[in-house]
């Protein structure tokens, strides 16, 4: 199991996203568009890691798609979403989790168009719940390629550029009420612990507040920069 990506949902464009992170010296990119879900996205990968700036092209076509990410988007407005982990056998991911109790959407299949007319596919697992002021569960993701595979074909197009090897996700910073609560839930999720390959999870009191990521933090960070009511430290 591996972090994967940060959901940040925005109320601008993903052109709008590209062009403030541009001016932050870093390589953000148009992803696509999810012609089933009614959104768009933009980009920003690191090492190991990304970070999706999410948004709203179509309502009625969100408000009809009944998936978890458009119903959170709706419901949540402009700033941290969610946060998706990586696995390379989501099957067997959801068998443990059922088995463990919690209930699941079942896998799904998911895919985007770029720009470029390439359609990209993966397969995700959620957790069933309705949005709330509580603090959404992780999703999971498997590409349907090998790390290598995906890495490599975001190089040939430029997504992924030399200087982004320096870009590091350290650590996510939550807020919830129950810190220990949610801390041993997640455990259970992701198979254990907290402390993942590419990225450590923390919890902190939150009190009176909504639930949600609250800070993302890279390795080295120089400077704070809040974006759609979400802090990056990097």
């Amino acid at each position: 199991m591996k972090f994967d990506h940060v959901v940040h949902f925005i109320e601008g464009t993903p052109e709008g996203a590209v062009s403030f992170w541009k001016q932050q010296n870093l390589h953000a990119i148009i992803g696509g568009r999810h012609e089933q879900w009614g959104t768009r996205n933009a980009l920003l990968y690191g090492q190991d890691s990304y970070v999706e700036w999410l948004a709203l092209e179509d309502r009625e076509t969100a408000e009809s798609a009944d998936h978890p990410l458009t119903q959170l988007l709706l419901h949540n407005g402009p700033g941290f979403g969610t946060v998706c982990f990586r696995t390379s056998s989501i099957q067997e991911l959801n068998q443990r989790l059922n088995e463990a109790g919690f209930q699941t959407s079942g896998v799904l299949d998911g895919s985007r168009k770029t720009d470029d007319g390439r359609l990209i596919e993966w397969k995700m697992l959620f957790i069933n719940e309705e949005p709330s002021a509580r603090l959404p569960n992780p999703f999971f993701i498997q590409w349907n390629e090998t790390d290598e595979e995906h890495s490599q074909g975001l190089r040939s197009v430029g997504a992924i550029k030399p200087e982004s090897g320096n870009l590091v996700l350290e650590r996510c910073i939550f807020g919830v009420e129950d810190v220990e609560e949610t801390g041993n839930r997640w455990r259970e999720l992701l198979g254990g612990s907290l402390q993942l390959a590419n990225c450590l999870i923390e919890f902190r009191k939150l009190e009176g507040k909504k639930e949600r990521l609250e800070e993302v933090h890279f390795k080295n960070a120089e400077e704070q920069i809040i974006y759609e009511k979400g802090i990056y430290r990097i």
